[in-house]
């Protein structure tokens, strides 16, 4: 797997918005204001402002931001501006022709895990982490740092407090995954991540339990727990009330469709839809270790 050259300071990063709108500028100033920070300079998507409908733009608008970024060598990074929904109308016709020769770093989570997770099966790193308009997470000092830390080279190891319905245990593997929604419409696409030996990492928001059953019974009928070397958890967040109730949380549900009690399994790592979105570095191998007793640990190799 290739690791996109580290940045420095005085480097360029292009922000784009390949799915939903956004509501004003004043959305991304402190995002910007961020990056400026660390020394980077900012250049925005010539479109990056249309709306056409739930989208930033047309397809055709978005396409060509995001393909003027993956194209300009002198652009280090690709910050995407949000998510909401819009990056797999648009994935099938971008050429990575010359992103292949001359990597750079891809930075989303939510709907921008169809791109990421592409990224990965080109044989590239990518980062699932806090985009230019998450405010919460940009005034979160671990969720900074962290991206901060993966974007310029520096070492990254997270260290997860105790669940009791963690199962313990140690595994290495390539790191997969992002939001479960997403992993699951990309199945049979070139996006869909690779399960095999991997450490597999889910997140969701908004979702009823129910759907959430049915979409880790669709990886789980994938291979999905029977191929990865362990799992770790994210945000499952803003769950609404089933009517009639479910019958389980969402941890136990999750343990459930698993079923496996022979790989590590992690819960409450801080990465999602939450103001602690801490980066992650798909397609880099890590090293999962699970203990009750003490602390998890997840560190990127």
């Amino acid at each position: 797997m290739i690791k996109p050259t580290n940045l420095e300071k005085g480097d360029a990063i292009a922000i784009v918005a390949p799915a939903g709108y956004l509501k004003s500028d004043a959305s991304l100033k402190s995002g910007i204001a961020l990056a400026e920070m660390w020394g980077l300079r900012v250049q925005l998507g010539a479109h990056i402002f249309n709306k056409e409908g739930h989208f930033a733009g047309s397809d055709a608008e978005r396409l060509a931001d995001l393909q003027a970024a993956l194209d300009n060598p002198s652009i280090k990074a690709i910050w995407c501006a949000r998510g909401g929904y819009g990056t797999n109308r648009i994935i099938d016709s971008l050429d990575f022709t010359t992103f292949k020769k001359h990597p750079k770093w891809v930075i989303g989570y939510s709907d921008i895990t169809t791109l990421l997770n592409h990224i990965n099966n080109l044989g590239i790193e990518s980062l699932h982490a806090m985009m230019v308009t998450s405010q919460e997470a940009l005034a979160n000092d671990l969720a900074a740092v962290s991206l901060q830390k993966a974007l310029f080279g520096k070492p990254l190891r997270y260290e997860i407090p105790s669940n009791k319905n963690n199962v313990v245990g140690q595994a290495k593997g390539v790191l997969v995954g992002g939001n479960l929604s997403l992993l699951v419409a990309s199945l049979g696409t070139p996006s869909a991540p690779k399960p095999k030996n991997a450490i597999l990492f889910i997140e969701d928001i908004g979702e009823y339990k129910y759907r959430i059953d049915r979409m880790l019974y669709t990886l789980k009928r994938n291979g999905f727990f029977d191929k990865c070397r362990g799992v770790f958890i994210g945000g499952m967040t803003d769950i609404p009330v089933n009517d009639p109730d479910f019958g389980k949380t969402t941890t136990q549900l999750i343990l459930d469709v698993i079923g496996r009690t022979d790989m590590p399994i992690c819960f409450d790592f801080p990465a999602g839809h939450i103001a602690e979105n801490c980066a992650l570095i798909l397609g880099r191998k890590v090293l999962l270790k699970i203990d009750n007793n003490t602390d998890s640990f997840i560190t990127f190799k």
